[in-house]
């Protein structure tokens, strides 16, 4: 990491502290409300309207401090059970589904130690960058406009104006570990709310269970597709010659004593058939199984998909060894498509593809200069990358604000199955 890294995460990490400081605040509230929901449920039945409501509030604020700990590297799940049917708001069954969920519980036990946790994580953060800056620009200043004895008290004592300016190199000192120390902060906050607000071990499990029957659907769906896509082009195309094919060539037996040279002309004809039967079945091989994959990896693969396109891209890879098969192949048509979008739909000018393995995963970026905007729900293929990633368990995030750039992060757990043999790093 360069120091631009650095300094850009530092500083996005003390604007965190500063907006964690109210985000805490709002936690005290909302516990009130929840206990006071909790005691008006005998009142009349108050409490079936008001602790959904607080709960839902709840949720929203816990929610945020996921997204927000995903900002800094720590992920935390969504652990709530689906709200069953006929669960109206304001309803007992739908109260009963708010109690009964211990994800409700841990949420509220989290907001007085989120609270605490947070401001007195974000506290030191912003007091050691605010303490950093007063010895860069207040001290100095004040110490010039004859403010004497300043500082007594502190980390330096101050009497004097050439003392005051003295201060600058310690206050840029304590202002660089303020900003270099911010995301470590940030993240322990992160990892205090992932105490409570991650699934419990049973929550993980249920959550799988319905991820596995949601993913298996969709891959039932798209093997489905992609057999009707087989079928079809086989019919219009590789088959339609092929009878064709036949066709000329008996023609051809019946005439090629009484007329040879028309014999040869449907002899002729029928080898250009045969021609571009071979050309369609071999294109219909690379859709289901490229063979530039099979020889050269993604790697290579990615490499040709590269050059082939129609404007500039980049490949970086560091894959220190194959993969297996499905997931290579997964991989490669996710990035494929997502190179397509590129190209056709955000008027991009240049493109990249970052390809790296760490540990047991595989992660895919794909971005582009273009005008931004891409939506997974207006149809851009976005949609297919998801559901062909997450037969593998594999996740996509989509970074596209308008103007762009666009970035499209793509996550498949794997192994390495074989080494390499050549370097896999570079560009072209």
């Amino acid at each position: 990491m360069d120091s631009r890294d650095w300094i850009r995460d530092g500083l996005h990490a003390v604007a965190g502290a500063a907006l964690a400081v109210p985000l805490a605040i709002v936690n005290i509230p909302l516990f009130v409300l929840f206990v006071v929901s909790l005691l008006l449920t005998p009142v009349l039945g108050l409490g079936l309207v008001l602790l959904p409501l607080v709960t839902m509030l709840i949720r929203a604020r816990a929610d945020l401090a996921r997204r927000l700990a995903a900002g800094y590297r720590v992920a935390i799940a969504r652990p709530y059970r689906p709200r069953p049917e006929r669960a109206v708001p304001g309803g007992i069954r739908h109260y009963r589904w708010l109690v009964t969920d211990p994800a409700t519980w841990r949420d509220a036990a989290w907001l007085l130690p989120g609270a605490i946790a947070g401001l007195a994580l974000a506290l030191v953060s912003l007091g050691i960058v605010a303490y950093g800056a007063e010895g860069i620009l207040l001290i100095p200043l004040w110490v010039s406009l004859g403010v004497d004895g300043y500082g007594y008290g502190v980390i330096w004592p101050i009497d004097t104006i050439g003392e005051g300016f003295l201060s600058l190199p310690q206050g840029a000192a304590i202002l660089a570990i303020g900003v270099a120390a911010a995301p470590s902060l940030r993240q322990a906050e992160a990892y205090t709310a992932r105490l409570f607000l991650a699934p419990t071990r049973a929550a993980e499990l249920r959550l799988r269970v319905s991820q596995l029957t949601v993913t298996r659907a969709d891959t039932v769906d798209a093997q489905a597709a992609e057999l009707r896509r087989i079928e079809r082009d086989l019919h219009d195309g590789a088959q339609a010659r092929l009878v064709s094919l036949g066709m000329t060539i008996g023609l051809a037996e019946e005439i090629i004593d009484a007329d040879p040279a028309t014999a040869r002309k449907l002899l002729a004809e029928a080898r250009e058939n045969s021609t571009t039967a071979l050309h369609e079945l071999r294109h219909l091989v690379r859709g289901i199984h490229p063979p530039v994959l099979a020889e050269r990896g993604l790697e290579g693969a990615v490499r040709a998909l590269a050059m082939a396109l129609p404007i500039p891209a980049t490949v970086t890879a560091a894959l220190p060894g194959r993969l297996d098969t499905p997931v290579e192949s997964a991989a490669y048509f996710a990035v494929a498509e997502a190179l397509a979008n590129a190209t056709r739909h955000s008027g991009a000018g240049n493109a990249a593809v970052e390809l790296w393995h760490t540990g047991d995963l595989l992660l895919l970026r794909v971005s582009d200069d273009g005008r931004g905007g891409a939506d997974p729900d207006r149809g851009t293929g976005l949609r297919g990358i998801e559901r062909r990633l997450a037969a593998f368990d594999g996740t996509m995030s989509l970074s596209s604000p308008l103007g762009g750039p666009t970035v499209v992060t793509m996550e498949l757990p794997c192994a390495l199955s074989s080494p390499r043999t050549s370097p896999s790093s570079g560009t072209v």
